[in-house]
């Protein structure tokens, strides 16, 4: 067996996952995406590979390999699907609508004008978000009209394509705090509540990880969710509320550095083990 396992940036997470590969005596490859090329005409890309295994930090990158590689029978955690629906906003709030599990209400539109239209139904605050972005860059909190025509002008003048996309969240009042679950394939393995004085509770923007117990709710619509976008190895990040639990979003390459002793779980060595049977067809 060899499995190909795919960075760019190897983060403090990518040499967990490297040194349990050691312990596991399974023959891998590091594979920088950075330094390999395609030709679309070779049909046989990879194929001394019996899994690649996707941890790259750049989001089209990925996106890109992944579906070539799918395309030619190599299988990859997680698969070119998985990536594609969780790496958009979007996607990820229609498949959660499409297969009824809860959500925050979202409204979409394509230019400024719409899009304060929109805010303006949905009351005051609204959270707007990139349809593509991660470590909690790029959101902004809207309080009032005045904010949002400056913000709304802001991206449609200096943002990508992809800005353009008017992504509106309803804002939910959180208690201080957010939930990460970690789901690897019909398991969840674990949780840790994301704590911060401020609205956002990204770790990567300063919220304190503790241990959260996995309740059979927590359980439940973490697997809903994992199952809604195609399942794999996924992190559910969840609101409280007093209606129950809502899904925020979904990563697809999560970190976890700050999970590991805060919940005593070894979430690299679980990540490994599955990728390991999957490579075996066992998964």
């Amino acid at each position: 067996m060899k499995i190909g396992v795919l960075c760019s940036r190897v983060r403090k997470e990518e040499k967990l996952l490297l040194e349990e590969f050691d312990k596991s005596g399974v023959d891998y490859f590091q594979i920088d995406d950075r330094e390999i090329f395609f030709d679309l005409t070779q049909k046989k890309l990879f194929s001394e590979f019996d899994l690649i295994f996707d941890r790259s930090i750049n989001y089209s990158h990925a996106l890109y390999l992944l579906k070539i590689l799918n395309d030619r029978g190599i299988p990859t955690v997680n698969t070119y699907e998985v990536v594609k629906n969780c790496g958009d906003k979007l996607l990820t709030s229609l498949l959660l609508e499409k297969n009824k599990v809860p959500t925050p209400k979202v409204k979409v539109a394509f230019s400024p004008e719409a899009a304060l239209e929109a805010i303006e139904t949905m009351g005051y605050p609204v959270v707007l978000k990139p349809v593509i972005g991660s470590w909690g860059r790029l959101i902004a909190k809207i309080d009032n009209r005045n904010s949002a025509e400056a913000l709304l002008e802001h991206k449609d003048v200096l943002g990508t394509y992809q800005h353009h996309i008017f992504y509106l969240q309803e804002y939910i009042k959180k208690p201080g705090r957010d939930i990460r679950a970690f789901v690897i394939g019909d398991r969840v393995i674990c949780a840790i509540y994301r704590s911060s004085a401020h609205w956002i509770t990204n770790t990567a923007r300063g919220g304190k990880a503790t241990n959260c117990p996995i309740t059979k709710e927590i359980e439940q619509i973490s697997l809903n969710a994992s199952k809604a976008v195609g399942g794999g190895i996924l992190a559910m990040d969840l609101f409280e509320t007093d209606d129950g639990f809502l899904v925020n979003e979904i990563n697809h390459t999560m970190e976890f550095r700050n999970s590991i002793d805060t919940t005593g779980v070894n979430i690299p060595q679980y990540m490994v083990e599955y990728v390991i049977d999957k490579a075996k067809g066992k998964k």
